[in-house]
């Protein structure tokens, strides 16, 4: 594990422009349709085979296992809308739109509400006022944002650390919350397309989950379903950034150094590029957010190098050291709230 780096105050901008360079001249920004075919068809499938099984096992609580599964590949739709909103998987903005909102529509979280927030995220990563993933209401990252907060949310900064599971429970719940509040407010783009596709997603969900099991099962299936998709993004998206530099509001930082010290690698081979839907390559990621997922393992090592070149902290870790990371990073926020107590 690398050590934690600090913010930094350096302005020099070419050194990204060097790394592009090599970059292209890699072919790393090519696009990988192929791959996203295949990826997209074995997502299809297995869906397909838990809605079956879903229609086989009928009224029982088995379906509880169930309910997990189609978080689990509902996690990976939601790992390819992400790519098509970085325009990875085609060359047309519209192409990946409609990438984008179909698979939106399979998860029921608004793809217009998500790309405003997450490209306001990669512009600005972990940026006081500017990057909407530390400004959360039921969390802290930092000392000031414990000692803001009030009243129930101020009691669970204190305990953050131990109540971080149980909050991303309710992740997937919130995502969709959200993005249906945008879209009553018609903050996003194609607003009632996607109201139409969301309206739909829903109707057909609770339909045949009423339809097939209990009301007790149902509501056990819809409740587990949330929570193990909530766990399952949050674990996804969790190490990136947290426990990374916080930069204060306004900091002028140049983009190369904004992008790779303030995320953290992965590491663990395939199963965990699998895993984490490519997101353990942060920092290529971040860099270059329109590079296709393939290419990220292949830009790693090049843009590892060339941060060593330029004394620029490079930092990864295992996936598990990454949750350790996280959770004492959050322990620590909530420290000056224990204290008061």
């Amino acid at each position: 594990m690398t050590g934690v780096p600090v913010a930094p105050v350096t302005t020099r901008g070419s050194d990204f422009a060097d790394l592009a360079r090599q970059i292209k001249q890699a072919g790393l920004l090519q696009r990988r349709i192929g791959y996203y075919a295949a990826r997209i068809g074995a997502n299809v499938v297995l869906l397909a085979a838990g809605a079956v099984a879903f229609v086989i096992l009928g009224d029982t609580w088995w379906q509880l296992l169930t309910a997990a599964y189609v978080a689990i590949v509902l996690t990976q739709f939601a790992f390819i809308g992400h790519d098509a909103g970085h325009h990875q998987i085609l060359r047309t903005r519209r192409g990946n739109a409609i990438i984008g909102y179909a698979h939106g529509a399979f998860t029921g979280i608004s793809y217009g509400w998500w790309i405003g927030k997450h490209t306001r995220h990669h512009a600005n990563p972990n940026q006081e006022d500017a990057d909407p993933d530390i400004d959360i209401p039921a969390l802290a990252f930092s000392e000031e944002q414990a000692v803001a907060k009030q009243g129930f949310l101020r009691w669970i900064a204190k305990y953050q650390a131990l109540l971080f599971l149980p909050l991303l429970m309710t992740q997937a719940i919130m995502l969709k919350a959200a993005g249906i509040e945008a879209l009553m407010r018609k903050q996003v783009k194609a607003a009632a397309v996607e109201a139409a596709l969301l309206v739909g997603h829903l109707a057909v969900y609770t339909t045949a989950v009423f339809l097939v099991l209990s009301p007790a099962q149902a509501v056990l299936f819809i409740l587990v379903h949330h929570a193990v998709m909530g766990v399952y993004l949050g674990l996804s998206f969790a190490p990136n950034h947290k426990g990374m530099p916080i930069l204060p509001a306004g900091q002028k930082v140049d983009f190369l150094r904004r992008q790779v010290l303030t995320s953290r690698n992965i590491t663990g081979g395939r199963w965990v590029d699998f895993l984490l839907g490519g997101l353990n390559y942060q920092i290529e990621h971040h860099l270059f957010p329109n590079m296709p997922r393939p290419n990220l393992r292949r830009a790693q090592p090049l843009v590892q190098a060339f941060c060593h070149q330029r004394a620029v902290s490079y930092t990864q870790c295992t996936i598990t050291a990454s949750y350790a990371w996280v959770l004492r990073h959050l322990h620590t926020v909530g420290a000056p709230l224990r204290a008061r107590s």
